[in-house]
């Protein structure tokens, strides 16, 4: 499975935490930067993770920033993303099942290593139920459509 994965400088060390994870568990994982700890905005690194996520590049993404908020709400303006803010398995598991989530946000000031290292697994090992819930991803999706004129 092929993983993107960005931060700005709020989420540094918290994403490089997960990506060795992720490649100890066997995951192709591109970082998509930032690489350091140097001041950056986050929508420049949200969008290129969720452009190629909605292309299809990549099956998941993973954005990381102080609380997660801000960049999560960047990659949302990009038709056919689900960003998803996790704190949580229980979230992660859900918006996965539910919403089918195809990127998964965290802030690094909010969750220690241990229970993002416990949210990830959880979100890339959790599979969308269709069924009901693919009629609410349609609605979604209509109304992206809608207002991406």
């Amino acid at each position: 499975m092929k993983i993107a994965i960005g931060c700005d400088h709020g989420g540094f060390e918290l994403k490089n935490e997960i990506i060795k994870f992720l490649q100890s568990e066997k995951y192709e994982v591109k970082d998509f930067g930032t690489y350091s700890t140097d001041s950056c905005d986050y929508p420049d690194i949200a969008f290129p993770v969720a452009e190629a996520v909605a292309q299809k590049e990549f099956e998941f993404g993973i954005l990381i920033c102080g609380t997660g908020i801000g960049i999560g709400i960047a990659a949302n303006k990009v038709p056919g993303i689900r960003a998803a803010l996790c704190s949580d398995t229980f979230s992660a598991h859900a918006t996965r099942e539910h919403n089918n989530a195809n990127i998964l946000t965290m802030g690094q000031r909010v969750v220690g290593t241990g229970l993002a290292l416990d949210i990830v697994n959880t979100f890339l090992s959790s599979k969308f139920e269709g069924d009901r819930h693919q009629k609410r991803i349609d609605k979604i999706s209509e109304i992206e459509k809608k207002y991406s004129k």
